[in-house]
Formats: C-alpha cells, structure tokens, sequence
C-alpha cells in the first residue's frame, strides 16, 4: 500500500537524521551548565520573524514568551478570567462593556499603566491589524475613572474572550514603536526581551517592575528548533529543559519519571486545507472527489501513530459542538471520487495518469504547507499519494510560516495547510467567522455561503449558551455540505520538560508557554 510506504520514508528519514545527531553528539556538559543559574532554555517551533504584536499572529509569540499581557485571560479550564483589568460589566444594549483597569501595574520600562494606555494600545491595534476587526467593530473607547469604557457597532457577546487573544495584549504607545519588531514591544509581562534574532532566537529576561510579584527565573532563551527529533534530541542532551510540540513518537525517549515530565492534552486545534475556490476548486464535485480520495483515519492512526484523531468538522470532538451529530457526505470512498470525477466530465486526455477538466484544462494543485510541524508535512505527502490514485496531481510547495501567512493573504494557492487553535475567544465563534464568513479579510478563498454569513451574524449576538452551540452546530454542517476545506485530524499536544523544571503547565488555549509561574526546582541549584 501506498501510505504504509510513505510510513516507512518518513521513519528511515526519521532514523537517519537521529543517527546524525547522535553521530555529531551533545555535549553532556550542558546538563551542568544550568544548574546553579537561574535560566532556562526552552526549544519551540513557528518561531517569529518579527516581534510586531500587530502583524500577523506574532503576538502569539508575545504572549507565550511572557512578554505581553492582555485585559483578560483564560485559566486552565478555558475560562474567562482578570489579568489588566480587575473586572468587567456589560450594559443590556449588549453594545457597552466597561473594564475597570487594575491599578499598580507597570510597564517593562518602569511606565505606569493607565487606562489612557490601555485605549492608545487598543486603538493602534485596531489601526495596524485587519484582523482586530474580526473579532468585533470598535465604535468608541471612554475613559472613565480608572474605567475602559468599550462601545461597539453592535452587541457581542464573547467581548471579554476576545480580549483574551494576545492580538489585544496592551503595549506602551508612548515608547518608540518603530522599534518593537526587531527589539520586542514595551508590555506588562513577567520578562522583556533582551535580545532577538529572528527565526534563530529570543532572549528575556526578568520583568524587574513586574505587578505579579517576584519572577522566579532570570533570563529564558527560546531556541528555534523545527525539527522534531533534534529537537528531543536537544532536551535529552540537556540543551533545553523544555520542549514544544513533540508528536507520539518522541514519547519512548522521555519515560523515564526521574529525569521527565511529560503532560498532554486533547487538542483545541483543528489541522486544515483551505481549498481555493477562485481557481479550478471553484468546482464543488472537484473538491469532494479530493475530500472522498482523502483517507484521513488511516493518517491519524498509522501514519501519526495514533497521535492525532481524523478530521471531519471545523470543531474537534473535544469541545462540545456537536461532532458526533454532524453528517459527513464526503467520508473516504476513493471509488465514488473516481465515478464522481468520470460522471462530470473529467478524464486523462494525454494519457498521462492525470486528469484534465471538463475544459480540457490541466489539473496541477499546489499544496503550500509550512515546515515546523511535522504532521503537516505527513498530511501533505499522505494526500500526494491518495489523490494521485484518483488522477489528481498535487505539488507540494514547503515554505516558512511567514512565507505562508503572506501566501494566505494574498489568495495564491490551490490548498494550504492550517493548524490553529478553534476556541481563541473561549468558543469556536471567533475561529468560524475568521475563516468562513465570506466578509472577513483572513477569507481569501472565495468562500462565501449567505446562510453561514447570516448565522455567523446572529452567533455573535447570542448569549445563551444552548442556543449558542446550535448555532455552532449549524454553521459547522454547511461548511461541511458545501465541501469547502479538507479537516485532516487533531492532533494531541504534548508537553515534555525536564524534572528540574516546575509549574510548566499545559494550557488549552495556549497562549501561555512561559508565565510569572515557571522555576527551576531548588534541589537542581544546589
């Protein structure tokens, strides 16, 4: 079988590059090197090219390097708690929130925080990003008081999640901001950047003026390594002491309790494919025979080695939107792809083993995918084989995530990859509107359905939570009717740490890979 070869060049290509690390060897004196600092290195993936909170998703970065801090945040359960602001009330036109902003809290430079501060950073946000105005239309900000008066067009009702995104993380707009891209934005986090290098590193150290209390480590260095085996390779070695985004297969190298932590957690993520309905897609029966060819259980289970749950809906099963009600019309069945495809016109005109267009016109899909998880790479080669069975002609086109986020914008792809976090708000609301509301500046697919515009609309003024998850519902089974994205899977997170590390936790919407929480245990300095 096709896929069960693809699994064994994947893990010989997986073999050979272990052989290399282990051949150049770590040094094992690393290990020695931290002990007795207050530091840490930690390896991650999707590293920055720029520390610009407003450009892109980088304020992810941001945030998860505790830099940035936002007026709201999530806790380990997915709820919505204070962080810069103390609290907050919601007037009954649903259109008025007022935020009380703590008090006594300081910017990494010394500045205190006021809620005049807290307006500027906001309205910069929504000057410099198009996508702040996905998650509600900003009509007016009021000081009042040590309050932050937000009005907006219309009632919505996860306005204190949407504040949560580290798109809305409050920066000092008083500082030179022309220089936050490359030396990191003046915030309110437990650190601030010492130094960056993009896509090679960044460097933070303790947040002296920091309101949270006392920063327990010094300096934390945050190393970009995408490949996942170095990558394990680099925390055995000691290296780094924590690592982000190992799969499955890495599990086996860390099981010894002694020297490792290792937590997980079902994913909040959903991996797709956008399918670029302003070129050749624009067909709907091309695009299910793809969904039909595509079999997404056999990549979750065998090729992932169980790592990941096989897509079908927006929503993962681990929410509570309704994935066991959902109908999927376009489940793996390669012969009803391949008589979908003959029935409407398609055939091998130059003999050649791929298909042409009812036009005549040649099949050649680009697949952009981004290099730094490597599931992504799988889910691309597994669909090059699968849909190649049918007559269609995939090439793979391996960027960086920069490069594919610019690639997005501008709508010039077939099929891209995308892995992202569905409950960015608290609820799949924000995620849904961002990618399938045919108005939204991320939606560059030429996707558009008036009903799910329509009940995208009504979603974001509903505040019962019953009816909300019917909307949910629904919107999911349109997207899925009008076969517009391929959902491969969801995969589970991992989060392995060295045993001298304590209070690394594994959040659901991770935003927060380093907090004000996170030390070295005292045995390990002594």
């Amino acid at each position: 079988m096709k896929i069960m070869q693809l699994k064994k060049s994947v893990m010989t290509a997986g073999v050979l590059v272990t052989c290399f690390v282990l051949g150049c060897g770590r040094n094992q004196e690393k290990k020695e090197e931290v002990k007795n600092k207050n530091e840490i290195t930690v390896g991650v993936t999707s590293f920055a090219d720029t520390l610009e909170p407003t450009e892109q998703y980088f304020s992810w970065v941001v945030s998860r390097y505790g830099i940035g801090e936002t007026l709201t945040k999530f806790d380990q359960k997915g709820r919505v708690i204070p962080s810069l602001a103390e609290s907050w009330i919601n007037y009954e036109d649903g259109r008025t929130w007022i935020f009380k902003i703590r008090k006594g809290v300081k910017f990494s430079d010394g500045t205190e925080m006021t809620p005049e501060m807290v307006k500027k950073s906001l309205e910069r946000t929504f000057e410099l990003s198009n996508r702040a105005k996905t998650f509600f239309n900003l009509q007016e900000l009021v000081i009042d008081g040590q309050n932050l008066i937000i009005k907006t067009d219309k009632p919505v009702a996860g306005l204190p999640g949407c504040l949560a995104d580290p798109l809305f993380l409050v920066v000092n707009t008083q500082g030179d901001t022309d220089l936050y891209a490359s030396k990191g934005p003046i915030c309110t986090g437990p650190y601030m950047v010492e130094s960056f290098d993009p896509t090679e590193q960044c460097v933070v150290i303790k947040n002296n003026y920091y309101w949270g209390g006392e920063v327990p480590l010094d300096k934390i260095s945050f190393k970009c390594i995408d490949d996942q085996i170095t990558r394990s390779m680099a925390l055995q070695s000691g290296e780094i002491q924590i690592a982000y985004n190992l799969k499955t297969e890495n599990l086996l190298d860390f099981q010894d309790v002694t020297k490792y932590n290792i937590q997980s957690l079902d994913s909040l993520r959903t991996t797709f494919a956008f399918m670029n309905e302003n070129g050749v897609l624009k067909d709907k029966v091309l695009r299910q025979a793809i969904l039909r060819a595509l079999d997404k259980e056999t990549y979750a289970k065998t090729l992932l080695e169980g790592g990941a749950k096989s897509g079908k809906a927006p929503v993962p099963p681990t929410l509570d939107f309704g994935f066991e009600e959902l109908i999927d019309e376009n489940t793996y069945n390669p012969e009803s792809a391949k008589k979908l495809l003959v029935e409407n016109g398609y055939k091998d005109i130059d003999n050649d083993g791929y298909l042409e267009t009812p036009n005549g016109e040649k099949i050649e899909l680009e697949f952009v995918i981004y290099s730094s998880r490597e599931e992504l790479k799988v889910y691309a080669q597994a669909s090059q084989i699968s849909l190649k069975e049918i007559g269609i002609n995939i090439k793979i086109n391996t960027v960086s995530y920069e490069t594919l986020l610019d690639l997005r914008d501008a709508g010039k792809f077939d099929l891209l990859i995308w892995n992202v976090l569905v409950a960015n708000t608290g609820d799949p609301e924000k995620y849904l509107r961002e990618n399938w509301y045919s108005k939204s500046p991320s939606n560059q697919t030429g996707y558009k359905n008036k009903k799910v515009d329509e009940l995208l609309d009504k979603l974001s003024v509903e505040y019962n939570k019953d009816l909300r998850r019917n909307l949910i519902i629904e919107i999911q089974q349109l997207i899925m009717n009008d076969a517009s994205t391929i959902f491969f899977g969801y995969e589970t997170t991992y989060l392995i740490t060295s045993k001298d590390i304590e209070n690394a936790l594994l959040y659901p919407t991770d935003y927060y890979w380093v907090t004000d929480k996170i030390s070295i245990r005292k045995e390990s300095k002594e």
